[in-house]
């Protein structure tokens, strides 16, 4: 047998060995996923704060710094008042709040509400700079002399 090939073989059994020499070999590193190990321990910590399902929530909307909104459609809702907690867990989407307007009007808050009004103010400036190129183009258009009503009626 070749030494080169022998060398190469006797570096992979290295990697795939379970115990000394002499051992089987595996077939392929398993590889432990710990999700249902992380919900268990999230279960039992919320159990241990005597939490209450609260049913009947069909959306819940948190607001971020940065002007986003983390979106719950059908959340599962758990509630513990003697630890001032509350858990909440379903598909979260993360959104801007144009795109949740005019629904989410009704839950800002004050810091939110200055934050409409900056964007809103933000917007009429936009559309004031998006006007003002259209009025300097129309400018260089020459102003139209006669009437083109008189031909279309006669045609009629």
């Amino acid at each position: 047998m070749n030494p080169e090939k022998l060398q190469r073989l006797q570096a992979q059994v290295k990697d795939v060995r379970i115990g000394g020499k002499g051992t089987t070999r595996r077939k392929r590193k398993v590889i432990h996923k710990t999700t249902k190990g992380d919900d268990k321990k999230l279960a039992t910590a919320l159990k241990r704060l005597a939490v209450n399902s609260i049913h009947g929530i069909e959306e819940v909307n948190m607001f971020r710094e940065d002007g986003s909104v983390i979106h719950f459609t059908n959340p599962k809702v758990q509630a513990s008042a003697a630890a001032n907690t509350f858990s909440i867990s379903g598909n979260a989407e993360t959104k801007r709040i144009e795109e949740m307007l005019p629904g989410i009007l009704s839950q800002l808050g004050v810091d939110n509400t200055r934050d409409m009004q900056k964007l809103v103010k933000g917007m009429a400036d936009a559309e004031a700079m998006m006007k003002a190129p259209i009025e300097e183009e129309d400018e260089d258009v020459p102003a139209l002399v006669g009437t083109f009503d008189a031909p279309s009626k006669e045609e009629a």
